[in-house]
């Protein structure tokens, strides 16, 4: 009768070990998913960001823009065809 009790409380042992081992792999994998759901949230805010950042620097590039910036801020002008030398080598 107490190799039967000893081989029960053996069983019931590794059975809430094995429970308990279990609980704690669930808790970790929730504690891991809201941590990817975190960072993805945080990569989708930063790939806006980014387009949002593309779309300024091709409109402050765009070569129309540069043109009339410089003649409107600089004062710059085409030179007439009178003002061009041509040096020759």
């Amino acid at each position: 009768m107490s190799l039967r009790l000893l081989g029960i409380s053996l069983l019931t042992l590794v059975l809430v070990a094995s429970a308990i081992g279990v609980v704690h792999s669930r808790h970790q994998h929730r504690l891991a998913f809201a941590e990817l759901s975190r960072l993805e949230r945080v990569r989708d805010e930063l790939n806006i960001d980014f387009d949002r950042l593309q779309i300024e620097i091709a409109t402050l590039a765009d070569i129309a823009r540069i043109e009339q910036q410089a003649m409107r801020q600089l004062d710059m002008r085409f030179p007439e065809a009178a003002d061009v030398v041509v040096v020759k080598p």
